[in-house]
């Protein structure tokens, strides 16, 4: 098998392809042989060391996959050779065969293409249990997303208006804001490059608050942090819920302040602890994801991949943050 390997932290310059052995499955396990490898942004920061999960070396990164099943190990009886599976396995994605968890897995519908199913159940996995479970988003309340053109960002507008919210995607570009819209968005807002001073962020503050009208958002979707979290936690709606999803843009420090005078809730998602913790759950909102995919009411956007010699490439692209929707590598 072959594999693009982190042999040392760093970008994705310094990703190997590597020969390695085949690897076998252990009791509970099967070998998978990859066709298709989603790339999101925890591939950036686990080959930096900056991920909550810190892999021993050398390891693949890829958490996200679908292929088709090669072996079974003992004791597994849900799968066999040739199904067609999807799944998000943390890491080792970007090699041509894994050995898995069979738990890990979902069978990829036979119109799916594999790199739609690569591309579905994280993205969608982390926004509808922030949607629904953290911000206990309903019918008819307001929704702002940041960064709405990445793929968390596609999916919350998506969810958002599947689950009836009125939904403003902000973005950095009028190409991102035409993604955005084409996703179902109500309406788009176009912010600046980040670091912001004192003025600019005033500034994005109330280009939020006109967004959000008199009441303001319900929820705040944040996968971006950064200077973009105060201006945007500054138009949030009385008792509303910002959620706390990633930090592309840097871990921001919001005054609490502001969470008093509009008893706000600021809400953390974990959707990889929560999976874990509540695999029930978990598997109630995958079960959802499925029925809303098959209804056509949402569909993972693959706007590019890549070959499997240039997977560094397509992390390059994710840290860049010039990433519309879902980048792919075809593995096999």
């Amino acid at each position: 098998m072959r594999a693009l390997l982190s042999t040392a932290s760093g970008g994705p310059e310094t990703l190997q392809l590597t020969e390695l052995p085949d690897p076998q499955p252990a009791a509970g396990q099967v070998l998978i042989a990859v066709r298709a490898c989603a790339i999101n942004y925890p591939d950036v920061l686990i080959i930096e060391d900056k991920y909550q999960f810190k892999p021993t070396r050398p390891f693949a990164p890829g958490g996200e996959i679908s292929g088709v099943i090669e072996a079974v190990g003992e004791g597994v009886t849900d799968w066999q050779i040739g199904d067609r599976v999807m799944g998000v396995i943390g890491h080792g994605g970007l090699a041509t065969k894994i050995a898995t968890e069979s738990q890990r897995l979902y069978r990829l519908p036979e119109e799916r293409s594999f790199a739609e199913g690569a591309a579905l159940i994280l993205t969608y996995g982390t926004t509808i249990h922030a949607l629904l479970d953290r911000g206990r988003l309903q019918a008819g309340q307001s929704l702002l997303v940041l960064g709405a053109a990445g793929g968390v960002g596609l999916a919350a507008i998506e969810l958002g208006k599947a689950y009836g919210a009125r939904v403003v995607a902000a973005v950095s570009s009028d190409e991102k804001a035409a993604a955005a819209k084409a996703a179902g968005a109500d309406e788009t807002l176009i912010y600046g490059r980040a670091p912001f001073d004192k003025d600019q962020s005033k500034a994005l503050a109330e280009q939020f608050k006109a967004a959000g009208g008199r009441g303001g958002f319900d929820v705040i979707y944040d996968p971006v942090g950064g200077d973009y979290a105060e201006p945007a936690l500054r138009s949030i709606a009385w008792e509303g819920r910002y959620l706390v999803v990633g930090f592309p843009a840097g871990i921001p420090k919001l005054p609490l302040n502001l969470t008093l005078l509009k008893s706000c809730d600021v809400c953390g998602v974990f959707w990889g602890a929560f999976a874990a913790r509540d695999p029930q759950a978990n598997a109630a909102h995958v079960e959802e994801l499925f029925s809303l995919w098959k209804q056509g009411r949402i569909a993972p956007r693959v706007t590019e991949t890549f070959a499997f010699e240039r997977g560094g490439d397509a992390i390059a692209r994710m840290a860049a943050r010039a990433a519309i929707g879902k980048l792919v590598v075809e593995v096999g």
